[in-house]
């Protein structure tokens, strides 16, 4: 019997290997949650499932693009469909899962009209004073180019403010109803876990994957900017040396951590204790299969 439920929680909280487990001794599906993972040549720095374990279970949001091609919400929902209609065919679980939980937003609360981006030759500042005098309650960065083209794409296309454009075209979500579960650590022991993962990332060989990316493709592409990516950079350019590396990606993911805490109180959940998050969740999809 097919029915779907989301495990979030910070990076480097244990839900996706939670979810693998899962998928294994349920025969259930899993899309990912994560913007990085969507990248085939991110794979280290994005801290993505082993290519074993993605040949073995049926996983959705995974390997879809190259680096230099841009990912949306949009596309997101497509690949939702996707694993939705193929967990329905073979009446399993869907598992949503991953630490970018503005997509897991977006689907329960639903998408406004897609409207193409600028081809304008203003630059980012000249966007972003415009848009501060049009549209002041907007919360877009300075540096943020992808959005403040799609900004300015929509203000071309209406003639009207663009926040309201975008509340004015919102469509119905596509998930009316989804229980969610949070994985929850004390702060001390993710932290813990924080550096035991930056390490073994390092280990796997982090600098090397970056270095391929720098000198294959735009250093300016907004995936390269990810944390793990960007640390190496400055590394590469012998800006910082390896335990400077390794001290400032740590530094930022525990800032990733507390960001993300932060986003996740939006959603209606349930907590899990990580010495509990297995059994609940076992009893939960035992309960929702009988």
């Amino acid at each position: 019997m097919f029915f779907e439920f989301a495990l979030i929680g910070t990076t480097a909280s244990g839900k996706t290997e939670l979810a693998n487990k899962l998928a294994y001794e349920f025969n259930g599906s899993i899309l990912s949650l994560d913007s990085l993972c969507v990248y085939k040549q991110i794979n280290i720095a994005s801290a993505k499932t082993d290519e074993k374990t993605l040949n073995e279970l049926d996983y959705f949001g995974i390997n879809l693009l190259n680096v230099d091609e841009h990912f949306n919400i949009a596309l997101f929902f497509e690949e939702y469909k996707k694993a939705k209609a193929f967990a329905q065919k073979n009446n399993q679980m869907l598992i949503i899962t991953g630490g970018t939980s503005f997509y897991l937003k977006a689907l329960i609360d639903g998408l406004s009209a897609n409207f193409k981006e600028s081809q304008s030759s203003l630059s980012n500042d000249e966007i972003y004073n415009l848009m501060i005098k049009i549209d002041p309650h907007v919360k877009i960065g300075k540096n943020d180019s992808y959005r403040l083209k799609k900004w300015l794409g929509i203000y071309e296309q209406t003639h009207k403010i663009p926040s309201e454009v975008l509340k004015e075209t919102k469509q119905e979500p596509l998930i009316k109803k989804l229980d969610i579960f949070e994985i929850s650590w004390q702060k001390e022991l993710l932290e813990k876990r924080i550096i035991v993962r930056t390490k073994n990332m390092l280990n796997e060989g982090l600098i090397d994957e970056a270095k391929m990316l720098f000198d294959n493709y735009d250093n300016n592409l907004k995936a390269l900017n990810s944390i793990g990516l960007k640390e190496c950079k400055e590394f590469l350019d012998e800006k910082i040396n390896l335990k400077e590396l390794e001290e400032l990606i740590i530094i930022h993911t525990r800032q990733l951590a507390k960001r993300q805490r932060t986003f996740n109180k939006k959603f209606i959940k349930k907590n899990l204790h990580f010495e509990k998050s297995y059994e609940i969740l076992k009893n939960y999809i035992l309960k929702n299969y009988g």
